[in-house]
């Protein structure tokens, strides 16, 4: 939901309204954390709930108690998102970079103080996380950031329901494109899933790095294109995403065929079972065919939110995963006994479908009406 930041904050930057970024984030602050409060009911009723999902009773109450320690958390998110988001569209990356990399060394620190030296389990994981991110949130609270965070603002109650409905919208567009292509469970419903189960699960670790890579270019076209938009800049807009959707494909290819390359080899870096390696290798090919498509589908994801195409993007991820993709991988896997090879096969189908609707809603894409549409939001909501 804080996703929707990246498309105002964003263009509100790239007009010049920068008093209206610190306004923007506090209103993501007030509805993110009305959805925390929603979502504590949930944590500290989580056993019951996962025993209702078939969980066993002893791993529901661990993860109980677990998710009663997370609940600072839950609102820690609930700041920290806007935050980066306010921070990214003004394009203060390092900041960001610097941050993490400090918090990453106190998460170390607790890590092995909390859970190792004191042997406080969970709880001191828990501990852990959520101090990693409250020092994250710290951030904006003692530094001043040229203009654009000028304390709290009354402001922030304002037109909270038009924000409120892109937020939702992001945050829809955001659970499928975050969303592994392929999802273990299914897999695990097939005859003898042991290995199956492994062997998918290595290639998401393969996937998720590649993934990585093209996450970093979505937040990068995501803040060029809402800039661009914002200064009514249009051939800007269209040239940087050329640009940077040559730049992940070519990577994209690149680490295709590494994986291709090495099909023999990568999955001894995860497994000693010769079984689950021979079952990784034959799946290489459609892991290949993934990591080509997760090069350009964020890419495309994140010049829709800079446009602030959140909701028909949205419609997209959902008729082609639930109406398509998962279809189609369940009938091959199950009905045509193709197993793995066929559940996956469905699903590279839906980000296939996916990736090409939003090729050519980008290709069609009239770029100066989107630099007024850019202009007439900011109108709407610049306070």
């Amino acid at each position: 939901m804080g996703s929707a930041l990246e498309t105002l904050c964003g263009q509100a930057y790239g007009a010049g309204r920068l008093r209206m970024l610190g306004v923007y984030m506090q209103r993501s602050w007030v509805i993110l954390l009305t959805t925390s409060c929603v979502l504590v009911p949930i944590y500290v009723w989580s056993p019951p709930i996962l025993v209702l999902f078939g969980e066993t009773t002893e791993i529901s109450r661990a993860a109980g108690k677990f998710a009663i320690w997370m609940i600072p958390q839950l609102f820690a998110y609930a700041l920290n998102f806007p935050i980066q988001k306010f921070l990214q569209a003004q394009g203060k990356i390092m900041v960001m970079a610097w941050i993490s990399a400090l918090v990453l060394v106190l998460h170390i620190f607790f890590s092995w103080l909390l859970i190792l030296r004191l042997g406080w389990g969970l709880a001191g994981a828990a501990i852990t996380l959520n101090t990693s991110w409250w020092l994250i949130v710290l951030y904006i609270f003692i530094t001043k950031s040229d203009g654009a965070w000028n304390g709290f603002s009354w402001l922030a109650f304002s037109d909270l329901f038009g924000f409120v409905k892109l937020s939702l919208a992001s945050a829809v567009m955001l659970w499928y494109g975050t969303s592994p292509p392929f999802s273990p469970s299914v897999s695990g419903r097939l005859p003898n899933p042991l290995i199956p189960v492994d062997a998918i699960s290595i290639c998401m670790n393969i996937s998720g790095w590649d993934v990585m890579i093209a996450l970093g270019f979505n937040a990068a076209i995501s803040v060029r294109v809402s800039n661009e938009l914002g200064a009514k800049n249009a051939k800007a807009a269209k040239f940087s995403v050329l640009v940077v959707s040559a730049t992940s494909v070519a990577i994209g290819v690149v680490c295709m065929i590494i994986v291709l390359a090495t099909r023999l080899y990568f999955p001894y870096l995860f497994t000693t079972s010769d079984a689950v390696a021979k079952e990784t290798t034959r799946l290489a090919i459609l892991l290949g065919f993934t990591v080509l498509l997760n090069s350009l589908q964020p890419v495309l994801s994140g010049v829709a939110v800079g446009a602030g195409w959140q909701s028909l993007v949205a419609y997209i991820n959902i008729g082609c995963y639930y109406f398509f993709g998962l279809p189609a991988g369940i009938l091959l896997g199950f009905t045509f006994g193709l197993g793995v090879m066929g559940i996956w096969s469905g699903m590279i189908g839906g980000l296939t479908l996916q990736t090409i609707i939003l090729v050519v809603v980008t290709s069609l894409t009239n770029w100066n009406r989107e630099a007024e549409e850019a202009e007439g939001r900011i109108r709407k909501w610049g306070g």
